[in-house]
């Protein structure tokens, strides 16, 4: 099953000045492009704007509701390197042995068993 993780953050307020948006509304749009596209390249996918209650302080004793709007972004939970498919490495034997198989990440990084050649450490309180 797929996991994903979320992010909401702020829309933004109000336009932002772009070569060509004149009124309101295109700098408003610009600044929200803007900013989904910042985030798109940090890999997070649009998934909807939401506008939500807050109670906030309202002087010292008062609380009101103020609106909020947020987007909210989500993207994969795993990293695509986790998922890797791992290599089998088949390593040459003598003639009659069977071959040792070693289990190597696809896209670098180390192996998750030492394999059968590697030297055991050594335990021996002298040596160290």
């Amino acid at each position: 099953m797929q996991k994903y993780e979320y992010k909401v953050v702020p829309a933004p307020n109000r336009g932002e000045k772009a070569p060509g948006a004149k009124t309101p509304p295109d700098r408003f749009a610009h600044a929200l492009t803007s900013l989904m596209n910042v985030m798109a390249r940090e890999g997070w996918e649009y998934i909807r704007a939401d506008t939500l209650p807050s109670e906030e302080r309202s002087g010292f004793t008062k609380r009101t509701t103020v609106y909020h709007s947020v987007l909210v972004f989500r993207r994969s939970a795993s990293r695509p390197e986790d998922e890797a498919p791992r290599k089998l490495l088949m390593a040459t034997a003598p003639e009659g042995k069977a071959p040792a198989l070693t289990v190597e990440p696809a896209r670098g990084g180390t192996n998750p068993a030492p394999s059968d050649t590697d030297p055991a450490p050594s335990t021996d309180e002298n040596s160290r």
